[in-house]
């Protein structure tokens, strides 16, 4: 079985990387987001093991990509946030498992037995947050804030986006007003804690 491992801390990736080889596992690791997707384009990956928070695409976005394409691979995010916005996204993205990086390494080789039958698992715990609040931005929101939150101007996140300008300024009104923030790094900051972005 071929797993894709995408996470950018070196240390992590191979620590994870070497106990699913003792596992039996093929791994292939990806230091970020663009790396995995140009990997799930080139060869067929049974499972996307990633974390959210990555350079380039996010965890998140990886699974949506997935989707998008109706690819075959199976994906689990482990992440250190437990934050509702990333499992409720997650769920929603019809990612398969979603588990934090402190359970223990019984855990994840469990979990990936029960994708891999089908079966989704998604710490009971973090299941029950997500049922909680909802998250206001739409996905052309997301993108414009996120990259405002890493200091992009208006004229870089347009050019990133492929928009006008004016169209940036809309989203990012937007995504303030709905945060009730003060600017757009305040937005950020919030949509981050929530974990929406």
């Amino acid at each position: 079985m071929k797993i894709l491992l995408a996470e950018d801390q070196a240390m992590v990736r191979g620590a994870l990387a070497a106990l699913l080889s003792m596992e039996g596992f093929e791994i292939i690791q990806a230091e970020n987001g663009d790396e995995a997707l140009a990997i799930l384009k080139q060869m067929p990956i049974d499972l996307l093991l990633t974390d959210i928070e990555m350079p380039g695409l996010s965890g998140l976005e990886l699974a949506q990509r997935i989707q998008a394409q109706q690819l075959p691979t199976k994906a689990i995010i482990i992440t250190t946030f437990s934050r509702v916005g990333y499992i409720k996204r997650a769920i929603e993205l019809g990612v398969d498992g979603f588990l934090l990086k402190d359970s223990p390494s019984s855990e994840l080789t469990a979990a990936i037995a029960k994708v891999m039958t089908g079966k989704r698992v998604i710490d009971p715990e973090l299941a029950i947050m997500a049922v909680g609040e909802h998250d206001p931005l739409n996905d052309k929101e997301r993108k414009a804030l996120r990259l405002a939150g890493e200091g992009q101007s208006t004229a870089q996140i347009a050019a990133k986006l492929f928009i006008a300008e004016g169209t940036v300024r809309n989203y990012l009104s937007e995504a303030i007003a709905k945060l009730n923030a003060g600017n757009r790094v305040d937005a950020a900051r919030i949509a981050k804690q929530k974990g929406w972005l």
